[in-house]
């Protein structure tokens, strides 16, 4: 059996060995016994300590000692106490980096939009001409389904690289947003537990005396569940908002909602049981980014970051959305 130490595949000493390491283990020789072999209890804490290995190197790695220097910084420069740190570092971020990138999404997910009309009228006569060419090379039904096919995605493709919009590129807020969430988060954890580094001691010290209201210490959690609850209720809203807009979605548009709902309810009594500064952190996370899906559904807004217009924009977004949450959850019979 290997065991995994410091990022090598090690296999355990034979019995021979480790006795003469450590006299403690050799055994009352006997005659005619059998030499006694390392039980199993003996090498299994071995592996077991490395079993959260993954762990601890993400919350080690070079990106959450960034973050970690990024929320230092600004503590150190504004001098607000620890609570007013976090939100005022959760706020520049989102504005300095996931603001554009969501503005850019949108862009992208416009220009698609705007080549539907297009895309349906080539499959239309694209569907045609594969039905007159079918009929006269005697083409089977699968082979002219298949012809069809594997031209109509090429001509999509040929679409997006024209109009510069491939709408892989609608995901990179996804890919930027989720592990800076994930490195503030861990570099939030290493501050409160004191696991940062030579000063992480007087830090953890600053962050017990940090808070605000209900949660004076940061470093514990949030016993009344005020701060838990409220993740997971703007973390719906954003849920919501988002399927209220959506008209005519497919089935794995559907579960994908009622996943993502799964998870923000979740994600309650896992924010009871972790420090109030990374729940901190995650409420104004979820505030910005239900402020910032509001702020892009404005038409001025859209018109200032060069946002293509689209059938589905409304020049009332607001008073739509309201209306529509009143007729799915308060006026519904």
């Amino acid at each position: 059996m290997l065991c995994r130490l410091g990022g090598r595949w090690l296999r355990p000493l034979p019995a021979l060995q480790l006795r003469a390491r450590d006299p403690a283990l050799a055994p009352v020789p006997t005659s005619g016994a059998k030499r006694p072999t390392l039980s199993v209890w003996a090498v299994a804490p071995v592996c077991a300590v490395h079993a959260n290995g993954w762990y601890e190197a993400l919350a080690a790695s070079s990106p959450v000692r960034v973050a970690e220097e990024v929320l230092l910084g600004v503590q150190a420069t504004t001098g607000l106490p620890w609570w007013g740190s976090i939100l005022l570092s959760t706020v520049a971020l989102r504005g300095a980096v996931t603001l554009p990138l969501a503005a850019y999404q949108h862009y992208i997910l416009a220009k698609v939009e705007n080549l539907q009309p297009e895309i349906k009228a080539i499959a239309r006569h694209l569907n045609q001409e594969v039905v007159v060419r079918a009929n006269q090379l005697g083409w089977s039904e699968r082979v002219a389904r298949l012809t069809y096919l594997k031209n109509m995605k090429r001509i999509i493709s040929e679409l997006y690289v024209r109009d510069n919009c491939h709408p892989f590129k609608a995901t990179v807020l996804v890919w930027i947003q989720l592990p800076m969430w994930i490195f503030m988060s861990f570099a939030l954890r290493n501050l409160s537990t004191g696991a940062a580094h030579s000063e992480g001691f007087s830090v953890q010290e600053q962050l017990a005396t940090g808070g605000i209201l209900w949660f004076p210490d940061l470093t514990a959690p949030d016993s009344t569940w005020i701060l838990p609850i409220s993740v997971g209720v703007i973390n719906l809203l954003i849920v919501e908002i988002s399927a209220l807009q959506k008209i005519g979605i497919s089935r794995l548009q559907t579960y994908a909602t009622y996943f993502v709902r799964a998870m923000s309810v979740l994600m309650i009594p896992v924010a009871a049981t972790v420090p109030s500064s990374i729940v901190l952190y995650w409420l104004c996370s979820s505030f910005m980014g239900l402020s910032q899906n509001l702020l892009l559904r404005s038409p001025g807004f859209r018109q200032l970051c060069r946002i293509p217009s689209t059938k589905s924009d409304s020049e009332t977004p607001y008073k739509d959305i309201f209306a529509a949450f009143n007729t799915k959850f308060i006026s519904r019979k």
